[in-house]
């Protein structure tokens, strides 16, 4: 039990630790100035509100708060002094910019920011020390299988077990050219199948890690267990004999004394960004979410929220909420409408969308005129199933009919409120491949900016209308 909460709660305690980091500077630095018995002004109070911003934006940028399972301390300790280097510099900018320095005791600035990234890694230290000792024991343990049970495949495992802190316990490997009827099993592992058979082993079994230790070239099976496997739960990593596929946002990482390639695009700054964005956007939004809540309800007595089942990151499921913009029993009356209409059947097959759909009420029209009817998607954002900014949200039918060779790269991110398809033609585009092109663009270019810009793109669409139905 234990364990399952640690699994369950480790989002939730990277960010408690991140949180606690931004408090731990403003605290020092007010532990200094008592020290030092320097007067406190409004200096040092504007003082401590910029540096919490700052620590809070830079030591996420910096993916502070990744998992460090593997990963030697000092690569800890260089990233917390990039990242507090980058606070400090723009203090010193903002000294500069405003001609405020003389208002600071230069002891106490220099004495802080020179040992406030020592306090931040010991308590870092202490953080991965208790983590650590859990593991040992058992706890807080991710599965893994091992692709490939060659050389690399062994020294993966045989440097796995010389690491018990780290909490990877390996089920198995999965090899085609090892004979299962007379090899069942290699470095005291047993052989779980062939490589074909990784599918069905993870739809029955949970895995959290795959660890591909397969020859450069073998790329045909490793872009088909990319491809296939990416969308059921685990997160892969290759350990590589050459570097290549930079087209994943690939990240060199280390296992111990092997390195490995993260096929998990870092989104941490994502998830601080869509959390903050998205209680500022309910808050302002309340009063018009009541009123639409409220208009909902009396134009039939029906839900006033839609729930329809979508996929997220890793291809797990989720219900994402819209306001009902349909008739109750809307699905239903869906396959009466397409087996009687050919036009709106092909148009259905073509986007998954009828411009001029029967179901849709009068008050639907409007929300979706105007895609206010997807403002309770917040929420979901605020359970982390989706982003504020990404691909479109969408089902299984479309991702293993539509996207095939881009079904690993979708599931490598939530998808968005809104994305590139939201501000350029929106529900106006008919090729669905050009849908699907979409979402790759984004995912393999999004950053801050980006993300900002689509943002306010989306509002002006709003404005205009351009597209929705």
């Amino acid at each position: 039990m234990l364990s399952m909460n640690l699994r369950e709660q480790s989002s939730l305690m990277a960010r408690l630790l991140h949180l606690f980091d931004c408090f731990l500077c403003i605290g020092y630095l007010w532990t200094v100035v008592v020290w030092y018995r320097v007067p406190w002004n409004e200096y040092y109070t504007r003082l401590v509100v910029i540096t919490f911003v700052l620590t809070f934006v830079s030591f996420q940028s910096f993916q502070l708060y990744r998992s460090w399972r593997g990963w030697k301390f000092f690569r800890e300790f260089l990233v917390i002094l990039k990242a507090w280097g980058t606070v400090i510099g723009l203090l010193l900018f903002y000294f500069f910019i405003f001609k405020i320095s003389v208002a600071y005791s230069r002891l106490v600035i220099l004495v802080w920011s020179i040992t406030t990234p020592i306090l931040i890694f010991l308590l870092h230290i202490g953080a991965r020390k208790i983590l650590r000792l859990l593991r040992s024991k058992g706890k807080n343990v991710r599965r893994a299988i091992v692709v490939g049970a060659g050389e690399l495949g062994v020294n993966l495992v045989r440097e796995v077990e010389t690491m018990p802190w780290a909490g990877i316990k390996v089920m198995g490997f999965f090899d085609d050219k090892v004979d299962e009827h007379i090899i069942t099993e290699v470095e005291g592992k047993p052989l779980l199948g062939n490589i074909g058979s990784i599918n069905e082993y993870l739809k029955v079994h949970e895995i959290d890690y795959i660890y591909i230790a397969l020859p450069m070239r073998a790329e045909k099976k490793i872009f088909k267990i990319l491809r296939e496997c990416r969308s059921l739960g685990a997160r892969i990593f290759l350990i590589p004999d050459l570097y290549l596929y930079g087209l994943h946002h690939a990240e060199i990482q280390s296992l111990g004394s092997m390195l490995i390639l993260n096929f998990n695009p870092n989104t941490e700054w994502k998830r601080s960004f869509d959390v903050v964005f998205s209680l500022m956007a309910l808050v302002a939004t309340l009063p018009v979410t009541l009123v639409i809540a409220l208009l909902v309800k009396l134009s039939d007595g029906g839900p006033v929220f839609y729930k329809h089942q979508r996929i997220t990151a890793a291809g797990k499921k989720f219900n994402c909420l819209k306001f009902r913009t349909m008739r109750v029993g809307a699905d239903r009356e869906l396959q009466k409408i397409l087996a009687t209409d050919e036009e709106m059947r092909r148009e259905w097959q073509q986007s998954y969308k009828l411009k001029s759909d029967p179901r849709v009420t009068g008050i639907g029209k409007i929300l979706r005129r105007t895609s206010l009817d997807e403002l309770p998607q917040f929420l979901n954002v605020l359970r982390g199933d989706m982003s504020v900014v990404g691909a479109r949200p969408i089902v299984d039918n479309e991702l293993n009919g539509y996207y095939k060779e881009s079904a690993g790269r979708y599931c490598s991110m939530k998808p968005g409120i809104t994305g590139p398809w939201q501000v350029g033609r929106r529900s106006n585009v008919e090729d669905y491949g050009e849908r699907v092109q979409m979402d790759d663009w984004y995912i393999l270019n999004y950053s801050l900016w980006t993300d900002i810009k689509i943002i306010i793109k989306t509002v002006y669409c709003m404005v205009k209308g351009n597209g929705a139905y």
